[in-house]
């Protein structure tokens, strides 16, 4: 039975068993991160406290052939992080088992999602949700990266050595590192889903590239004002090196959508 021939009941049936199979997948690598976390935690989620961070590591170099660079050296940089409640070790590490597992079971996720909607398209819209579902996912992974090798780590590396007063100990609850290491990289990821909406709207006869080309300059004191806001470190490095993925962001929508207002009735997308 075709899903065109399916009873509103037929079809909830069907979605039930997608999101069973969803859920013992969410279930399963949550199983799987509760056995691998604790081994993970300091080499990945807490990395960034550490000098010999890859990213620290990197700007240091850089800064032996650009002296006007932060001091990204190892003497500039100590963290102590603090539990002060009871049950945040324990939550942290629930709560990282089953961001541990969204995150690996996303790509089967979305492969239950396409299963689900892809009987009832046609086959130009087939293959233009596939490819969006494809695009979509990728770039949330490519902004999640960004997030945890340059944002969070230019933000963290600024605030957790801001000093108001030489008299205040800058000491780090857990409780605070988790919530803006998730929402940080968190936030890159949905950012890097800007082209995606463009080419939503682009699909909708909403926008073209030649509103892209026409915004140019906007685009580039947009990212800068949006890279203010996300990286409050003040200094010029940190600000170019945020700027520079967000402004890619605008180049990439204007590659995905379409070229002109279409001439047919149909016309193909991801041109």
């Amino acid at each position: 039975m075709s899903k065109d021939e399916m009873s509103f009941w037929d079809h909830l049936d069907e979605l039930r068993s997608h999101l069973i199979r969803i859920v013992v997948a969410l279930m399963t690598l949550t199983l799987v991160g509760l056995l691998i976390i604790p081994s993970i935690f300091d080499t990945i989620i807490l990395a960034p406290r550490s000098s010999d961070f890859i990213t620290y590591r990197l700007f240091e170099k850089m800064g032996e052939i650009l002296p006007f660079l932060p001091d990204f050296s190892a003497e500039a940089f100590s963290v102590q992080i603090l539990n002060i409640n009871m049950t945040t070790q324990f939550m942290t590490y629930l709560s990282s088992s089953f961001a541990f597992a969204v995150l690996f079971s996303t790509p089967y996720i979305f492969y239950e999602i396409w299963r689900f909607v892809s009987p009832a398209l046609y086959e130009n819209e087939t293959k233009n949700i596939k490819k969006a579902f494809t695009f979509g996912g990728v770039m949330f992974i490519v902004g999640c990266l960004v997030g945890y090798f340059i944002v969070f780590p230019l933000i963290f590396r600024f605030l957790i050595t801001f000093e108001l007063s030489s008299s205040i100990e800058n000491m780090l609850s857990l409780d605070s590192y988790m919530s803006n290491f998730y929402k940080l990289i968190l936030v890159m990821g949905v950012v890097f889903e800007l082209p995606l909406m463009f080419w939503i709207l682009s699909s909708m006869g909403l926008i073209y590239r030649s509103f892209f080309s026409k915004y140019r300059r906007h685009a580039i004191v947009g990212s800068l004002i949006l890279a203010a806001i996300i990286t409050p470190t003040g200094d010029p490095f940190s600000l170019f090196v945020v700027t520079i993925p967000l402004y890619m962001l605008w180049e990439i929508s204007a590659f995905v959508v379409k070229k002109e207002p279409p001439t047919e009735e149909s016309p193909a997308m991801f041109e």
